[in-house]
C-alpha cells in the first residue's frame, strides 16, 4: 500500500491491534485522557463495558482472563484511575492471570512537572505487573501491544501495564500491523513424562495438587481421568476449587485458608507430591508448617510453566517447565505402570472431605451451611459461582461442591470486592449460564456500584449478601487477639433490598433457613439481577466456631 494512504490515529491503531490479538471485549472507566482510544475501539467494533469504578473495571478484565485463558482487557483514566485500577492488577499478579491494562497519560511534553494526574507508572505498577512501560511513539503502538500480550501469556502469567500519552494516542501514524501472539511449540516430551510417573510410581502416599491460572474444561476431564486411572488422590490449592469437579470421588479437598484438619495431616504424611500447576504458597502449607520447603520428607514432583518458579521455594526432585495443562493432557493418556496399591489412601482422603462437608450447625435462624448445601444439589450443571474475600466464603469453600471449570472464581490474593465484578463478567462471557455471587455485607460495599453495569448489560446474576453487620474476619482475629474490645469491625449497611431496587434489579430478605429456596426461585424468575439478603446472627464467626468459643480461645 501507498505510504500514507493506511493513516490512523493512535486510538485506532491500539484497537485494530487488539482485535487482531482477538480482544472481543474491554472494560473500562471512560476519561478525556484516552479519548482517541474510545473513538478506537467504536470503529474496531470492541464491546466495551462502561464500569463505575476502576477497580471494578479490572476485576471484571482478571476474571474474564480466567475463563478464557487469553489476556483480559481494561482502560482506566490516569492518576485516580490508575490507582484505583491497581486492587485488580494486584489480585492478576497473585492469581497468575493474564491481562493488559491500558492507563491514560499526560502529554509528553508535560512530564515531570507533576502536571494534572501525573503519576509515573513505572514506578507506581513495578512491584504489581510482570511489565510496565508508556508509548512514546504512536508508531510502535503495535509493537508495544504484541509484547505486552507475549509477556503476559509466558511462562508464569500475569498482569501487564501500558501508559498511552494523550498527545501519542491522538497523533496520526503510518504503521503497519503485527500478526497476534504465535501459538506456543510443544513444550513438554514423552521423556519428561516418564521421569514424572517413575518418580510418582515409587510412592507410597502420594498426593496431586492442582492449581495455578489458564485451565479449561478439557484439562478438568483429563485430571479426572488421570486421577481415576492411577487411583490418586487429587487436592487443590486456595480458591481453584473447579480444578476438578468436586462431586469426583478423587476429589480430596482444598488446601488453603480453613482447609480440613484431615487433609492437611494428609499433606504431611504424604510421601510424594504431584504438583500441577501451583507455587504451592504459604497458603496451601498453612505458614510453610505442614511443608518445610528446608526439609520437606517427600519426594517433589513439580509442573510450572515458568521455569523461575521451579526452585524458587521448593526444590523439586523432578521439575517441568511447561504448562500444566499440556502435562496433564500427557498424564490423562498414559496406561498406569507398576505402582503400589492406592487404594486405601484414595479412599479414605475421600471419605475425609465428604465427612468434612456435611454441614456442622451454626448459630442463628439463617444457617449459611444449610443455604450453600441447597445450592450444591439444585444449580444446574453449568452454574457459576464466584465470591470476594470474608469469613462468609470459609462457609462456601467447605460446603460448596464446586463445579469442573469453569465452575467457581474466587481471588487467591483474598481481596474484597471480587464477587460482583467477577460475577459481571461471566454472565458476559458465558451468556445463559446461571451465575451466583457471594459476598459479605463488607465485601459487597467495596464493588456493589457494579450493580449498575449488570443492570444496565441486562445481566442477571444473582448476589447473595452474607449480612453479619461485621468484617467477620477481622473480627474473629480481634476476638482471639483482643477479646471484647470491638474496634472499627461494626458496620453500619444500607437496605440491601431497596439498594437492588433502586439500581433496578430484584432484592429479597431472607431471615429464617427455609425461606431461602422460595426466594431464590423468584430471584431467579425475575429475569433481572437479584439481590439476596442473609440477614446472619453476628454469633455465626466461622463455620465450627462462634464469636464466643473465639473470645474464649484468646490467651489470658
Amino acid at each position: 500500500m501507498e505510504k500514507g494512504k493506511n493513516m490512523r490515529h493512535g486510538g485506532r491503531i491500539l484497537a485494530d491491534q487488539l482485535a487482531i490479538q482477538g480482544v472481543e471485549r474491554v472494560f473500562s472507566v471512560p476519561g478525556e485522557s484516552f479519548l482517541a482510544a474510545l473513538d478506537g475501539l467504536l470503529d474496531a467494533g470492541i464491546d466495551n463495558v462502561v464500569c463505575r469504578h476502576e477497580g471494578g473495571a479490572a476485576m471484571m478484565a482478571e476474571a474474564t482472563a480466567k475463563l478464557s485463558g487469553r489476556p483480559g482487557v481494561a482502560f482506566v483514566t490516569r492518576g485516580p484511575g490508575a490507582t484505583n485500577a491497581s486492587a485488580g492488577v494486584h489480585v492478576a499478579r497473585q492469581d497468575s492471570t493474564p491481562m493488559v491494562l491500558f492507563v491514560g497519560q499526560i502529554e509528553r511534553g508535560h512530564r515531570d512537572r507533576e502536571a494534572f494526574q501525573e503519576v509515573d507508572y513505572r514506578a507506581f505498577f513495578a512491584p504489581l505487573a510482570k511489565w510496565v512501560a508508556e508509548i512514546d511513539q504512536t508508531e510502535r503502538i503495535p509493537e508495544y501491544v504484541s509484547r505486552a500480550f507475549h509477556v503476559a501469556m509466558s511462562g508464569r502469567p500475569g498482569p501487564v501495564v501500558l501508559a498511552l500519552p494523550e498527545d501519542m494516542l491522538s497523533a496520526q501514524a503510518d504503521v503497519p500491523d503485527i500478526p497476534a501472539v504465535a501459538p506456543k511449540p510443544p513444550a513438554v516430551c514423552s521423556d519428561q513424562i516418564d521421569a514424572v510417573l517413575e518418580a510418582l510410581c515409587k510412592a507410597e502416599r502420594p498426593l496431586v495438587v492442582a492449581g495455578g491460572s489458564v485451565w479449561s474444561v478439557v484439562t478438568a476431564r483429563q485430571l479426572a481421568a488421570f486421577a481415576e486411572a492411577f487411583d490418586l488422590p487429587v487436592a487443590v490449592t486456595f480458591r481453584r476449587h473447579d480444578r476438578i469437579d468436586n462431586r469426583h470421588p478423587h476429589y480430596a479437598g482444598m488446601l488453603g485458608v480453613g482447609m480440613n484438619p484431615k487433609l492437611a495431616q494428609r499433606l504431611r504424611e504424604a510421601d510424594c507430591l504431584l504438583i500441577l500447576g501451583a507455587r504451592m504458597g504459604d497458603t496451601a502449607t498453612n505458614g510453610y508448617t505442614l511443608v518445610d520447603p528446608a526439609a520437606p520428607g517427600k519426594t517433589i514432583i513439580h509442573v510450572h510453566a515458568d521455569p523461575g518458579e521451579l526452585g524458587r521455594v521448593w526444590r523439586p526432585d523432578v521439575g517441568l517447565a511447561c504448562p500444566a495443562v499440556d502435562a496433564i493432557a500427557l498424564l490423562a493418556g498414559r496406561t498406569p505402570p507398576a505402582h503400589p496399591d492406592w487404594s486405601g489412601w484414595t479412599r479414605a482422603a475421600r471419605a475425609d472431605q465428604e465427612a468434612w462437608m456435611q454441614p456442622k450447625e451454626s448459630p442463628g435462624a439463617v444457617k449459611l451451611e444449610q443455604v450453600i448445601a441447597w445450592l450444591s444439589e439444585t444449580l444446574p450443571e453449568d452454574a457459576i459461582v464466584t465470591n470476594g474475600a470474608g469469613n462468609y466464603a470459609a462457609w462456601l469453600h467447605r460446603y460448596l461442591h464446586a463445579r469442573g471449570f469453569p465452575g467457581h472464581l474466587a481471588p487467591t490474593s483474598g481481596s474484597m470486592g471480587y464477587g460482583l465484578p467477577a460475577a459481571v463478567a461471566a454472565s458476559l462471557s458465558c451468556p445463559g449460564r446461571e451465575v451466583v455471587a457471594f459476598a459479605g455485607d463488607g465485601c459487597f460495599q467495596m464493588t456493589l456500584n457494579e450493580m449498575a453495569t449488570a443492570a444496565g448489560r441486562g445481566l442477571t446474576p444473582t448476589v447473595i449478601v452474607c449480612n453479619n453487620g461485621q468484617y467477620g474476619t477481622i473480627r474473629m482475629h480481634q476476638e482471639r487477639t483482643y477479646p471484647g474490645r470491638v474496634s472499627g469491625t461494626a458496620l453500619h449497611n444500607p437496605d440491601f433490598v431497596a439498594l437492588a431496587q433502586a439500581y433496578g434489579g430484584h432484592g429479597e430478605r431472607v431471615t429464617r433457613t427455609e425461606e431461602f429456596p422460595d426466594a431464590y426461585a423468584r430471584a431467579r424468575a425475575s429475569g433481572r439481577l437479584a439481590v439476596i439478603e442473609l440477614v446472619l446472627d453476628a454469633e455465626a464467626l466461622a463455620p465450627g466456631q462462634t464469636l464466643t468459643e473465639a473470645r474464649a480461645t484468646a490467651p489470658a
